[in-house]
């Protein structure tokens, strides 16, 4: 059983910072891709960084130059830093990995529950 639990969302003024984390837990072999993905209110999930256990990282755009992704392998905890945050990230941010259970075998998305950040004045 593999769980994935985020914490840190909130209420932020606009153009202010948030950081979120992750942590997972649970019986399983290893962790590759870690990332964060969100969803807004009527729209489809869509990525928003991730980053490989060598430390590889790859931001979508809108993401790129303000979110900062990282990860601690020994903790098992990913973290995504937001800053100049605006009411259009306002979203519900999901914690994602691809975990393999058993050495040799295909990685699996899991998901996190999801934690509220909303950006408003």
């Amino acid at each position: 059983q593999v769980r994935l639990v985020e914490s840190g969302g909130g209420l932020v003024h606009p153009g202010g910072s948030l950081g979120l984390s992750c942590a997972a837990s649970g019986n399983f072999f290893s962790i590759s891709t870690m990332g964060w993905y969100r969803q807004a209110p009527g729209k489809e999930r869509e990525l928003v960084a991730h980053v490989q256990p060598e430390g590889t990282v790859e931001y979508v755009a809108f993401a790129r130059g303000r979110f900062t992704i990282s990860r601690d392998n020994a903790a098992k905890t990913v973290t995504l830093q937001m800053t100049s945050l605006s009411p259009e990230d306002t979203a519900v941010y999901y914690c994602n990995a691809l975990v393999r259970t058993r050495p040799f075998q295909t990685p699996r998305d899991y998901w996190g529950q999801g934690t509220q950040v909303t950006v408003s004045s």
